[in-house]
């Protein structure tokens, strides 16, 4: 399928090599086995493309968000699931912005050879849900310690990382003037965490997804991994959201593309009542419905991307990146399920497993309402309505 606003050729090029290499068959043994694509993983590392946009001086690649995000576009056009890795990308950027220069000397390196691994990210918790400003982990300073106590939950990816960024408040709620502040940033190494005050519960869950819920009980970990100045912490992760949901549109785009291409090749090819069933208008006009909101939902994530980019405000362009390229992703997904029938139920033609794997996006990272909230109230100056 032809797209209107491809680019970047070369990127997409090199990893559609790269992803020839692990084609349907193999994510149909790793969702059979509910196991983690190790292999995979690794060569998206050895290649040097999880660490896009690590700086040249810190042994990446010194790429921009649109090279990252069409990375991961690519992975999920070519059948894969770039939610085992994307964390990889938008959690090294708080480490990027926000750390100390000998912290990014320690890290970056061996996160851009492949040493290290920081793959997870610990804000969400059981009680607070999408209200960040009301998480209940704290961190209280011990001399030249942190104690961190509480909980978090659907952290990804724990399991196959070595380093953490970790959300905590560090001043309570009632003493702070605004409640967004007293917050901060931690970097947790896990292997050292792990069993010593962190304890790790898997979730099953409808997806082949590592995702857990955390405990975390006296642990302690050194005050030089505190990432920035104390109580800013909130602010901070708003620059990895912003890049975050505009990877996450990448992947949804690229969802939406496989689906369609999926869709038009079975109804092209699938005769029932003597000819193609994608002769027909019930068939064609889904796929060109979901087409074109794919490649609107594209245009929006490279303007997210160029903001980004270019060091300039994109809150509002990478929710509204994230929003159109989620639902287009899901009616692309509903389309491709509905063209192939019953085969679209069997694992056989992958359907099924892209359909739960982009459903996802319409609840997190973030919610589709909390998008259109977000969008009332900061660009249309709406009273918020939470």
């Amino acid at each position: 399928m032809k797209t209107g606003t491809e680019s970047y050729g070369d990127i997409r090029d090199a990893v559609r090599d790269l992803c020839k290499a692990f084609p349907d068959e193999y994510f149909r043994r790793i969702e059979a086995a509910q196991a983690y694509p190790e292999e995979f993983v690794k060569a998206l590392t050895t290649s040097g493309w999880l660490a896009a946009l690590i700086p040249v001086q810190y042994g990446g690649s010194g790429l921009g968000l649109a090279e990252a995000s069409v990375i991961m576009e690519e992975i999920n056009r070519c059948g894969g699931n770039s939610a085992v890795c994307h964390g990889q990308m938008y959690n090294m950027g708080t480490l990027l912005r926000h750390g100390s220069e000998a912290q990014k000397q320690h890290y970056l390196p061996k996160i851009a050879s492949g040493e290290l691994r920081l793959q997870a990210m610990g804000v969400t918790e059981p009680t607070s849900g999408t209200d960040t400003t009301r998480i209940r982990t704290t961190a209280v300073k011990k001399g030249d310690r942190y104690l961190i106590n509480g909980q978090k939950v659907f952290i990804s990816r724990v399991r196959h990382s070595d380093l953490m960024i970790l959300l905590a408040r560090t001043t309570p709620l009632a003493e702070v003037d605004k409640k967004s502040a007293g917050m901060s940033i931690f970097l947790v190494d896990l292997r050292e965490a792990t069993g010593r005050g962190l304890a790790v519960k898997p979730i099953p869950n409808m997806l082949n997804q590592d995702t857990n819920e955390l405990f975390f009980d006296d642990l302690e970990i050194p005050a030089a991994n505190l990432i920035g100045r104390e109580g800013q912490g909130f602010r901070y992760i708003l620059d990895g959201l912003n890049a975050e949901r505009t990877l996450i549109a990448a992947e949804c785009i690229g969802d939406g593309y496989w689906f369609v291409d999926r869709a038009a090749a079975y109804a092209g090819r699938r005769v029932v009542f003597g000819r193609p069933i994608g002769q027909n208008q019930g068939v064609q006009f889904p796929l060109a419905e979901a087409y074109i909101e794919i490649e609107a939902a594209n245009l929006m994530r490279f303007e997210a991307c160029r903001l980004f980019d270019a060091g300039q405000p994109c809150g509002a362009q990478a929710n509204m990146a994230k929003y159109l390229a989620a639902k287009a992703s899901w009616e692309a997904a509903n389309a491709c399920l509905q063209s192939h029938g019953g085969y679209g139920f069997a694992s056989e033609y992958d359907v099924e497993r892209k359909f739960r794997e982009t459903r996802l996006y319409q609840v997190a990272p973030i919610s589709t309402n909390l998008i259109l909230a977000y969008i009332a109230e900061h660009v249309l100056g709406l009273p918020r309505s939470y």
